[in-house]
């Protein structure tokens, strides 16, 4: 038996525009080999301004990533795959906050 685990990310960022205001964008697509190799990946990427997808911001805020583990095994030849599923927010966000991200995230 052949077993392999992957994390991938995708989500968004909330953050402050150049010239006021603050929203959320996109943010950068990320892989790692554990959940916690791929948070701490996205926390210094949010703390340099790099998770942004490509808005621009003036500062970034925090983000809401979905994170998906992929479990591949293989028994005698045969592939299985699972993925599970499950939300985190890194950086400091509001409760207000949170709920703007998971509002975009789930009706975009």
């Amino acid at each position: 038996m052949d077993k392999k685990v992957k994390y991938f990310s995708k989500g968004l960022v909330y953050g402050y525009f150049w010239g006021g205001g603050e929203g959320s964008y996109n943010s950068e697509k990320l892989t790692a080999d554990t959940k916690k190799e791929l948070i701490a990946k996205a926390t210094e990427m949010l703390e340099s301004g790099a998770l942004d997808g490509g808005m621009g911001y003036e500062t970034l805020k925090g983000a809401l990533l979905d994170i998906r583990k992929v479990t591949t095994i293989t028994i005698d030849g045969d592939l299985y795959h699972n993925e599970k599923y499950e939300t985190v927010f890194i950086g400091k966000l509001t409760k207000k906050q949170k709920d703007f991200l998971t509002e975009v995230y789930l009706y975009n």
